[in-house]
């Protein structure tokens, strides 16, 4: 019986990640298809992502930054600095205070939940700012800080132990289609999160109170 709630942040729990990045697009006057590019040079390069290894742990945001800024640099032909984009992206980013509000009637009626969120090391006092996580999670589990990310199905092992319930007991909302599948071999049942809320309230409800 499905008892519990893994759920993620960004995308979720908040607005549209898109959005925040188009606003990024728009005050810096650089199109997202060269951040693109440039992270996709970056890796052809270097071996690794440069986004997974920030959202891992193992390079730091201002790295990531200088990295990107000066791949972008190089393929634009002008000086490009990164050094605004957290400011702007967080700027951009609010609270679903629609789920949330629904996450909390669930938990004051008992329902465990736990967190999991691909994320970034120098953003957790932002983020956490943002919600109210001690209140709402039994556990927080972040790939900044464990050294793996999403849809790496190890992730949802370590959630899930950390958490206290099988993977069978838990639903898994995200709004990545690969990280719903993942979570899905693993033995989570995933609830994609396509930006309509009512929807996804709707299917957890459906889901984890099918006699309610």
């Amino acid at each position: 019986m499905i008892r519990a709630v893994v759920c993620d942040f960004g995308g979720v729990l908040t607005t549209s990640l898109h959005d925040a990045f188009k606003a990024w697009e728009r005050e810096s006057g650089i199109a997202l298809e060269h951040l693109g590019q440039a992270m996709v040079t970056l890796h052809d390069r270097e071996g690794a992502h440069p986004l997974y290894e920030l959202e891992c742990g193992r390079i730091t945001e201002a790295s990531f930054h200088e990295r990107l800024g000066a791949q972008m640099s190089a393929d634009l032909g002008r000086p490009v600095d990164m050094s605004g984009f957290t400011e702007t992206y967080f700027r951009h980013l609010h609270p679903n205070e629609e789920l949330l509000a629904h996450l909390g009637g669930l938990r004051a009626r008992g329902v465990p939940m736990a967190l999991l969120t691909n994320n970034v090391r120098e953003w957790e006092p932002r983020w956490r700012a943002m919600l109210p996580v001690d209140e709402l999670f039994d556990v927080v589990v972040d790939s900044a800080y464990v050294g793996m990310r999403k849809p790496d199905e190890e992730i949802y092992r370590l959630t899930c132990e950390r958490f206290g319930h099988d993977p069978q007991a838990c639903l898994f909302v995200d709004d990545f289609a690969h990280n719903c599948d993942a979570a899905k071999a693993v033995g989570l049942t995933p609830v994609w999160h396509r930006g309509d809320t009512a929807a996804t309230i709707a299917t957890i409800d459906a889901l984890l109170l099918p006699d309610a």
